[in-house]
């Protein structure tokens, strides 16, 4: 694939995910369409050397694989991790305020969410809603307002004097979302909302009631292209659905030849421990039915995973908060990701792997390591690693405002990871 091709579909991609159930399905849509066969985890599965399959859990979370026309316990698995989940503001579950004619919504942070940058932006309102028939019967369906439908105002600065010098943050009483005007005897639900906006938007549906709901805020502002020479993409979720896509495509682009695995988790960002967290069973367990139990430890043995999670690219205005000889740039490639305390799982010979290819290939990579006086954050990687007993690398794009509402990396490096993990998926060894 193309360069600005790739990125032109990245940032579509992106505009279309606004929570990790539109990422996942959207996903899912272009695995099938490449002929992937979905696979349930109620029933048993018939796997073909040589095939593709995927497996959704929670519609949150997915893993594709391509069986490969050699034996895992010969040639071993290549697997490539991400995440989903972003952090982001959720709705409540009785979220009704009404106060002086506004109708708000309470809402709860999720993640490590950089909270300033969500006032004055023009926020919609999707996830998934769980409702009943008119038959009674339970069911799922995705939801996106898609216009912008909410916002969170700023005090002005004549009302805070000291707000440029001292204003924090409380979740609780200053990030309620305004979603419209209502009179004080206004009784309307979120629920019925919702009902109303399902019957709307697909017609087939017959909603009795809106049973529950997880619903994220997102802005509506698409991703872009910015800068003089286009050098930056800027878009929410860049952490980490931007990893989520390119390895994605690489594993679509790849051969059938080497066995090779896609895990996009949920709840990276809350800790992971779900049932499809990357601490839950969920690639244990797809493993365990693709190799045998008996044969895993073996196949393991002889694979490989690489945690492909943006990294913190080095800030021209905070330089000083990286340590001097470990700030990787914006486009001048993805980055290894190394601590020695184990909140990233690389160590020397899964870092000498990827450089040798990135070598190979001609691309560039670049390597992070957190100021010693500064805390480390962490990924998936550990905890794949410590339970599957699989090497791994750390690895991710740099990045500005990671958590932002609104993230940068450069335009350069989500296309040099596409092309490494396309060589990774490719390789025949990975010794």
């Amino acid at each position: 694939m193309e360069h600005s091709v790739f990125n032109q579909h990245l940032l579509s991609f992106l505009h279309q995910s606004p929570t990790p159930y539109h990422a996942v399905a959207n996903m899912a849509q272009q695995l099938a369409a490449a002929g992937f066969v979905a696979l349930d985890e109620r029933q048993a599965w018939q796997l073909e050397a040589g095939k593709g399959y995927y497996v959704v859990r929670n519609g949150s979370a997915i893993i594709a694989f391509r069986t490969g026309k050699h034996a895992p316990l010969e040639a071993g698995i290549r697997m490539v991790g991400a995440h989903t989940d972003s952090p982001c503001l959720r709705v409540k579950p009785t979220p009704e305020i009404r106060v002086q004619g506004c109708y708000q919504l309470g809402v709860e942070v999720y993640g490590g969410a950089l909270l300033n940058p969500w006032f004055d932006r023009d926020l919609s309102i999707a996830g998934r809603v769980s409702y009943q028939d008119a038959e009674g019967r339970l069911r799922d369906t995705l939801v996106d307002f898609r216009k912008p439908i909410a916002l969170i105002p700023s005090l002005a600065i004549h009302l805070d004097r000291e707000a440029n010098k001292n204003r924090s943050v409380n979740p609780q009483t200053d990030l309620p979302v305004v979603l419209m005007q209502a009179p004080e005897d206004d009784t309307t639900s979120f629920r019925d909302l919702l009902r109303q906006q399902i019957t709307a938007t697909q017609p087939d549906a017959t909603v009795h009631q809106v049973l529950d709901y997880e619903l994220s805020l997102y802005d509506t502002q698409p991703p872009a292209l910015v800068g003089l020479r286009d050098e930056f993409i800027t878009s929410a979720r860049l952490d980490n659905l931007l990893s989520c896509y390119t390895g994605l495509q690489a594993i679509l682009q790849g051969s059938d030849d080497q066995p090779a695995l896609l895990v996009c988790n949920d709840h990276e960002e809350v800790g992971s421990v779900s049932a499809e967290g990357a601490q839950g069973p969920f690639l244990y367990s797809v493993l365990q039915r693709w190799v045998g139990t008996d044969e895993l430890a073996r196949v393991m043995a002889s694979s490989m995973m690489i945690s492909a999670d943006n990294a913190h690219g080095i800030h021209p205005n905070f330089a000083d908060r990286h340590d001097g000889n470990h700030g990787p740039k914006l486009n001048a490639g993805p980055v290894i990701k190394v601590n020695n305390n184990q909140r990233y799982a690389t160590n020397s010979r899964t870092a000498a792997i990827y450089r040798s290819l990135s070598e190979r290939l001609g691309l560039p990579c670049q390597t992070f390591v957190v100021r010693t006086d500064m805390a480390c954050g962490s990924t998936i990687g550990p905890l794949t690693a410590g339970n599957l007993g699989v090497k791994t690398l750390d690895i991710g794009v740099p990045q500005w405002s990671m958590h932002s509402i609104r993230e940068t990396c450069g335009s350069q490096d989500a296309y040099t990871l596409y092309r490494v993990l396309g060589g990774f998926y490719a390789s025949e060894s990975m010794e």
